[in-house]
């Protein structure tokens, strides 16, 4: 699909760039405003990304972003402290300006059964072996293969992984290369999209995201335009190999990859 222009880029955001004050703009990092890596930790978010979200934060009545890593690391990661990020996939909030997000309690009680869970398979001989990588998001392990020697052997490994965790009661996630075991409690983008929508009068607004946890939060728009809570949604589509043939699908504006989404940024901040 080929790009947007930029008139045309104007005119399917003009929704919330007419009327700022009661509209909100809610992103994905990884594979949206950050490159997706070999690596979690070395994720960068380039300097016109943070300057365009602390302008779009001033101008707009709620901007987040919306991701699976804790809160406070998304923060970290994005480095703008004046807009909101909810984290581990909507279990916790971080407000703008707060200093400690809120982690719901019902999600944080699994974090010590998830640990041990994923500790007994931390020495096992074929991660070690696979070269698999694991990810400490707090109450959510993430199995990492991106880049191992052999993916599709390590992608077999983990099937057995996840079969066990759910067997002991843990909810798993299969994203881009990574499989992700968490607490058995229903959370999700879409959830602290609500949350987020629904603190606020706003009447528009957007969602950008690349990867299938991002369904959730197209979801939520939909349900909150249907009942009225909100007059017009935007969904942005980052597109990209790996990423869900949905994503692509159901967006009103498809762009290519995190430049493309700069462009978006761009226009929302015009």
């Amino acid at each position: 699909m080929p790009a947007p222009t930029a008139d045309t880029l104007r005119e399917s955001l003009r929704p919330l760039t007419g009327d700022p004050g009661r509209a909100a703009v809610f992103c994905d990092i990884d594979g949206t405003l950050a490159p997706i890596v070999s690596r979690p930790e070395q994720a960068h978010v380039r300097e016109e990304v943070a300057l365009l979200l602390g302008r779009l934060g001033r101008r707009y009545d709620c901007v987040a972003c919306v991701s699976g890593r804790p809160a406070a690391e998304a923060r970290r990661l994005v480095g703008v402290g004046s807009i909101a990020y909810a984290g581990a996939h909507g279990a916790e909030l971080l407000r703008a300006g707060a200093k400690r997000a809120v982690l719901a309690p019902a999600f944080a009680s699994w974090e010590g059964r998830v640990r041990r869970f994923v500790a007994a398979r931390e020495n096992a001989r074929e991660l070690k072996l696979l070269r698999i990588r694991i990810e400490d998001k707090g109450p959510i392990k993430a199995f990492h293969w991106r880049d191992v020697p052999d993916e599709a052997a390590a992608e077999s490994w983990l099937t057995g992984v996840a079969q066990e965790a759910e067997a002991d009661g843990f909810a798993t996630h299969w994203g881009r290369k990574v499989l992700e075991v968490r607490p058995p409690v229903p959370f999700d983008k879409g959830q602290a999209v609500r949350t987020l929508v629904e603190e606020t009068r706003i009447r528009a607004a957007l969602f950008a995201g690349d990867d299938v946890t991002d369904l959730d939060a197209y979801d939520a728009l939909d349900a909150l335009q249907a009942a009225g809570t909100l007059a017009v949604t935007v969904r942005v589509g980052v597109a990209s190999a790996e990423g869900p043939p949905a994503i692509v699908e159901r967006a009103d504006i498809v762009v290519d990859g995190v430049r493309g989404m700069v462009d978006v940024l761009a226009a929302l901040a015009e």
